[in-house]
């Protein structure tokens, strides 16, 4: 006959206890954690032992917000300690120390675009941040419209000089530069008055005035402006009270500084 027992430990008492039997580790099955060492930008960062890797699932920032998204980045992974998955060549995903996905983070909070998926959380959480305008989905910000093209420079120059007054009249003369890189030939100045003026009289050029707007032709002797080069009128006005010169002036419809 044979006697089985199970196998068990005596306490002192007598009574026989389980004899305690091995667990797996709580991390058994889980991938072993690092830290981030370096970020490059938003969606790339340097691992402890050098590596560098490319977050899974995360669109390149336009120009405008790449300093923003790598803003994010080095708050929420330099130095800290991830956990790393899914490592093809070069691209991983990243899970934070509170299991947190750095990729939902980022299009959560509106610093990066999801790009490779068709759906589910990534995709809600991009919908969300752009319905609320936050991060890049709130700025004029897109990275295929043209650079914008300055406008180019003032072609005139225009000094406009109050020479005599006396009650009821003065006298001006008005010179036109042409700062251009082109020759002027034929031109019309024009320019509007503050407080009531009108001209009277005009020299070098016709003066034509409607309310405060005066347009000035310039006479078949005074036609030609030479690059750099100027020409001069003078005019009679008449004014009561205050008279101030004007603000602006356009030559052949493009505007001018005073000088």
């Amino acid at each position: 006959m044979t006697l089985l027992t199970a196998a068990c430990t005596a306490e002192q008492d007598g009574r026989p206890v389980p004899e305690a039997k091995s667990s797996s580790p709580v991390s058994q099955g889980r991938a072993p954690s690092t830290k981030v060492s370096a970020v490059v930008d938003g969606r790339t960062v340097e691992l402890a032992d050098g590596t560098r890797v490319r977050v899974s699932f995360l669109a390149e920032p336009p120009a405008c917000a790449a300093a923003a998204a790598r803003e994010f980045a080095a708050k929420t992974l330099q130095d800290r300690d991830v956990t790393v998955t899914g490592r093809s060549p070069g691209e991983v995903s990243l899970a934070l120390a509170d299991g947190a996905d750095y990729a939902l983070a980022a299009v959560r909070a509106g610093v990066l675009r999801a790009t490779g998926v068709d759906g589910g959380p990534l995709v809600e959480a991009q919908t969300k941040a752009s319905q609320a305008k936050l991060g890049l989905w709130g700025q004029s910000c897109d990275s295929t419209a043209p650079p914008s093209v300055p406008p180019p420079p003032p072609p005139c120059v225009v000094v406009y000089r109050v020479t005599s007054q006396w009650p009821g009249s003065f006298q001006a003369d008005v010179t036109v530069r042409n700062v251009s890189d082109v020759l002027i030939n034929g031109w019309t100045l024009r320019w509007r008055f503050a407080d009531g003026q009108t001209v009277s009289q005009m020299w070098n050029a016709t003066a034509s005035q409607s309310g405060a707007d005066v347009s000035v032709t310039n006479a078949d002797y005074a036609a030609l402006i030479v690059v750099n080069g100027s020409v001069s009128i003078g005019f009679n006005g008449a004014v009561s009270g205050q008279n101030s010169v004007p603000e602006s002036f356009t030559l052949n419809d493009a505007p001018c500084t005073t000088g």
